[in-house]
């Protein structure tokens, strides 16, 4: 490992000097290369992005740095702790993204994402901005309020790993004084693909206004917030997270007319991550 990560690498850019810097796990996943690349990116917002991944970023714009680390491994634990030396914000984005095998989904989602945070904290980090899921919350019957302070009901390993998640958050900020903010997000591809995605769809656009706003918007301790556009549909109110200053731009219901029927089973938020048997 090198003084800044093993794989360290970094595009130079000297008009960056004195922004605020951001660690991304998982920069070079789909959400971290929305928060890259559309409209500006997180750069626009004023932050220069670490990126932290297993997976290489080899088109790293000015002022973006990498550091290739692999959250499964006990080696991770110094890599992570000197990526974040001096670093102003984390966003915890490094997972398996769907439902998988309880041991795999505990090494990546939940001894990863301890391994993140007890970076963050042993590094100094004054904010954290974890990707946790609707899957969170699953069991909760489609189009209720599913409050952000009532109990979890994940529905699968998938969403346990992300409630773990909340949990550590609140321990974090309440035990080692970290601001936190867990964003519950829907479902964040280009265009939603069925009557479920209409009602949680996040665009790419929201997704970086949505942790922009995570980033610097006011908190006191841990906050769980709801990641969703502005969608005629939506299963959820945004108070909570235009309450940090998110403004989301963008509507499912342009997409209506090319929207597929939901997948079963119908009436539950977590849909089909809440079959009994949900394939991996």
């Amino acid at each position: 490992m090198s003084q800044n990560g093993q794989g360290a690498r970094d595009a130079r850019d000297p008009q960056g000097a004195g922004r605020p810097t951001v660690v991304v796990t998982g920069g070079a996943g789909h959400i971290g290369t929305y928060l890259r690349t559309v409209d500006g990116g997180l750069a626009a917002h004023g932050w220069q992005l670490h990126l932290v991944d297993a997976t290489p970023a080899d088109d790293l714009a000015p002022g973006e740095r990498f550091t290739a680390v692999d959250l499964t491994t006990p080696e991770a634990d110094a890599c992570l702790e000197a990526a974040m030396a001096g670093a102003d914000a984390v966003v915890h984005l490094a997972a398996i993204p769907s439902e998988d095998d309880f041991w795999a989904i505990r090494q990546a989602n939940i001894d990863g994402t301890f391994r993140v945070f007890d970076a963050a904290r042993r590094a100094g980090v004054r904010r954290l901005v974890f990707a946790s899921s609707n899957h969170a919350v699953g069991f909760y019957p489609a189009g209720d309020p599913a409050p952000v302070g009532g109990p979890v009901r994940p529905d699968g390993y998938y969403g346990l790993s992300k409630a773990f998640g909340e949990a550590l958050g609140s321990l974090y900020a309440d035990k080692y004084g970290l601001e936190v903010v867990s964003l519950r997000i829907g479902a964040c591809f280009g265009r939603p693909g069925d009557e479920r995605g209409l009602a949680i769809w996040l665009s790419p656009g929201d997704a970086v206004r949505l942790v922009a706003a995570a980033l610097s918007g006011p908190v006191d301790g841990h906050t769980v917030v709801y990641g969703i556009s502005a969608n005629t549909r939506a299963w959820w109110d945004l108070d909570a997270a235009r309450a940090l200053g998110y403004d989301p731009q963008d509507d499912s219901e342009v997409y209506a007319d090319q929207a597929g029927p939901a997948a079963e089973p119908a009436g539950l938020v977590g849909g089909p991550f809440a079959l009994e048997h949900h394939p991996a």
